[in-house]
């Protein structure tokens, strides 16, 4: 009998510790470790947000993994990855479906404002290219202009900027950003289009590489031309400007919350205005002279 009441005792006691541990938020802002997914057009920004972090927070350890934006969404949904990297609106059936996976109100955290960017071969006597030139070229056989992939956030965006679905263009691909822009010159007539954000680091060496590569065409709208500066993008007056902006399946203030907080505040936008993008919180400084 009093063997039996220890045996149950000590049966209680485990199912209550395995309850708790069951219960327990395994990780904070300030230690745990998390994945995070996000498209390579934005790897370089994410990389640097997520490098600083750690750095500020040496007991956390934020893993970026490089997946297709449409597949980062999904995983999302699914809990196999905690933060993702989203460039393009969701439509409405999608944010239903992200509410209802994740138990979460829809509130995107926008941190940076980059774009889709259109290059040439750098002897290419071409300097400009119309909207109504791109909308003819991605109905075109041809498939003159190249994507780094299907599924990718450039050419998400581009579908949705002209108010259509990657599956109704005509394109060619040659998969990754950085590839793409290295085998242009294999392709004269082509044109590419990559994201600002894997050329516009100013001061690495990588990307003044890539960047000198290649000419970036100046796209026309309603007879005006317009470059991928930070003024553009800061207006959003570029046509193919774009907001970056974080989502999360995270109930609590873990560690992907306070990742997504830190980004942006005004440490995450300074990296952010490291990277060569247009920071979306623009911090006023006054300087007082005597």
């Amino acid at each position: 009998m009093k063997s039996n009441l220890i045996l149950m005792l000590s049966l209680f006691v485990l199912l209550l510790s395995c309850k708790k541990k069951a219960g327990r938020v395994v990780d904070s802002p300030q230690q745990g470790e998390i994945s995070m997914q996000v498209d390579e057009s934005f790897a370089s920004v994410s990389q640097a947000l997520t490098e600083r972090y750690m750095a500020h927070y040496p007991n956390t350890k934020i893993n970026l993994e490089i997946k297709k934006e449409d597949f980062a969404f999904l995983n999302l949904l699914e809990g196999k990855t905690r933060v993702i990297v989203m460039s393009r609106e969701l439509s409405e059936d999608e944010k239903k479906a992200y509410e209802r996976e994740t138990n979460l109100d829809w509130l995107p955290a926008r941190f940076a404002a980059d774009a889709v960017v259109f290059i040439v071969p750098k002897n290419s006597t071409r300097e400009t290219i119309t909207m109504e030139e791109i909308k003819q070229e991605l109905g075109n056989d041809q498939k003159n202009i190249i994507f780094d992939g299907t599924n990718s956030s450039n050419l998400n965006f581009v579908a949705q900027k002209l108010s259509t679905t990657p599956d109704k263009l005509q394109f060619s691909i040659i998969n990754g950003n950085k590839n793409l822009i290295e085998q242009l010159d294999k392709f004269p007539a082509k044109i590419g289009a990559i994201s600002l954000n894997t050329i516009s680091r100013p001061y690495d060496p990588e990307s003044e590489t890539l960047r000198n590569s290649v000419k970036i065409l100046k796209v026309i709208k309603d007879n005006k031309s317009y470059e991928p500066r930070l003024d553009n993008l800061a207006n959003m007056s570029y046509p193919f400007s774009r907001v970056l902006y974080f989502l999360t399946n995270e109930r609590y203030f873990g560690l992907g919350n306070g990742f997504i907080r830190f980004s942006c505040t005004q440490l995450g936008q300074i990296v952010v205005s490291k990277e060569g993008l247009q920071p979306y919180y623009i911090f006023k400084r006054e300087v007082q002279m005597r």
